[in-house]
């Protein structure tokens, strides 16, 4: 598929996504929205792709939502997901089911946010401020940073933040842990790459059942993603995958993964 607002390039078994509207910094109209969700849908289709990175082109990795553009849409209840798509920032639900690893830039605002920690891991720029702007213009926020924060961070960062409608830097960022790895600018990108690198080389079915679980534990608790750990594994012990690891494990070998 062609894309307007999105750059899309493969790196072995990883799929590299480039928010791509610089001259609007990287704001998100209907278009994009929609165009970033129908990539999250075809790449968790894809099973050549094991991971997958998310940045963003030119001076930052986006200010937000184009309000001017997709309030309307918003205040009509229209779906801003295609048939197929899959909500980069749904909360409950079905998620993409490889992990993405995003690297964020110069500001990150507003559903900037909101997308990032939505992804599993997140690198930034050393140089790379954020804030969560939507008190400050009469809304709130709506797409799950309400529920993550919190999570991420603990009750006090969060309020912090999304209450003031500040600033914070890269430091205060990953002292809260909502940033995983600062790096050194225009470095974050193939930082990130290489996390995915290293997380396409391991069991795909093992990767996608952990990070199940994990957002079962999340979504429903921990005594029900508990429930689950052991029908899973035994499942797994079945696959073609698990004994590819036992024996490189056992030869001191390299695994070749399948994903059966």
């Amino acid at each position: 598929m062609t894309y307007e607002t999105l750059t899309i390039r493969r790196r072995g078994a990883v799929q590299i996504i480039g928010l791509d509207r610089p001259a609007k910094r990287n704001a998100f109209d209907i278009t994009m929205l929609r165009e970033l969700a129908t990539a999250f849908g075809e790449l968790d289709r894809d099973d050549s792709v094991r991971a997958a990175v998310l940045y963003g082109e030119g001076a930052m990795f986006t200010s937000g939502l184009d309000l001017a553009g997709v309030a309307g849409e918003i205040q009509a209840g229209n779906s801003l997901v295609p048939e197929g798509g899959i909500n980069p920032w749904q909360v409950e639900g079905k998620q993409v089911s490889k992990p993405i690893v995003a690297a964020v830039h110069g500001k990150v605002l507003t559903l900037g946010i909101e997308l990032m920690l939505a992804a599993d891991i997140v690198v930034a720029a050393e140089s790379t401020t954020f804030a969560q702007l939507e008190i400050s213009r009469g809304i709130y926020p709506f797409g799950g940073t309400t529920i993550r924060f919190p999570r991420a961070a603990g009750w006090g960062n969060a309020m912090r933040w999304l209450l003031t409608a500040e600033e914070f830097d890269a430091a205060e960022a990953h002292r809260i842990g909502v940033v995983q790895e600062v790096v050194p600018d225009d470095t974050h990108v193939e930082r990130a790459i290489e996390i995915a690198r290293v997380i396409a080389r391991q069991a795909p079915l093992g990767v996608q059942a952990t990070l199940r679980n994990a957002r079962l534990a999340q979504r429903e608790g921990e005594a029900v993603a508990e429930a689950e750990l052991v029908p899973t594994v035994q499942k797994l012990f079945t696959t073609e995958d698990a004994a590819i690891g036992i024996q490189a494990f056992l030869t001191r070998t390299t695994a070749e993964y399948v994903g059966r």
